[in-house]
């Protein structure tokens, strides 16, 4: 585990804890976790494990059998997430890199879940587009590129259930969401959407603050 508690209002003791008192990683996912690390600063990519606990226990909990998933890096997120649809459910991936999934496609395999995850190279408002337009995904999670987020949460949004849920990760972008002297392309587009998500009379957000902030948007039945 880092020493870097990916919660930037956290200390490493406090992260620690809260992740000694969540239901246990196993040991695919803290080696899984422990390679990313490795890499270096790039490893901040990665959501944090109490973030994978949460989205996981939260699908099982819902009964998520179809879930797509934008951004996988090296494949934490989907992992706990193909775990909790079960045999007979799917998580559909989007991602540019065949570098950073190959990692993930190595820890799935070890998991007994790459069956159940399906991962698309290639742009993923291309992929994401092509989807035949039924609602029929239980949960989404959207953790890529930050200008993209509003396209990829009007596809994901229109193909989602009534009630069904769309994570995005992020949110406080380090908590510089609420610091006007802070710009740039990532963090406006983060305000930008943050402010868009709140007025869309089709869904009802809650915004916590696990990892980077992640927002919970639930698709109105």
């Amino acid at each position: 585990m880092s020493d870097i508690p990916k919660a930037f209002y956290l200390t490493p003791q406090i992260e620690r804890y809260v992740v000694d008192h969540s239901a246990p990683l196993d040991d695919v996912q803290r080696e899984l976790i422990e390679e990313t690390q490795a890499l270096g600063f790039i490893a901040i990519m990665q959501i944090a494990p109490e973030q994978g606990v949460f989205m996981e226990q939260f699908a099982r909990a819902i009964g998520a059998r179809r879930v797509i998933e934008v951004g996988t890096f090296t494949g934490f997120s989907s992992l706990c997430l193909a775990r909790a649809v079960g045999p007979q459910g799917s998580v559909l991936c989007c991602d540019l890199s065949e570098e950073w999934t190959t990692i993930g496609r190595r820890y799935w395999k070890r998991a007994g879940v790459a069956d159940r995850i399906d991962l698309r190279i290639g742009p993923a408002a291309d992929t994401l587009a092509a989807l035949p337009p039924d609602p029929v995904y239980d949960l989404g999670f959207i953790d890529a590129d930050k200008v993209g987020y509003r396209r990829y949460y009007e596809e994901i949004l229109a193909r989602l259930r009534p009630n069904g849920v769309i994570f995005v990760d992020n949110v406080l972008w380090v908590g510089t969401v609420v610091d006007p002297d802070t710009t740039g392309e990532d963090v406006e587009a983060i305000r930008d959407f943050n402010d868009f998500v709140i007025r869309d009379p089709r869904v009802e957000v809650a915004m916590l603050t696990l990892g980077d902030g992640l927002s919970m948007i639930r698709k109105k039945g």
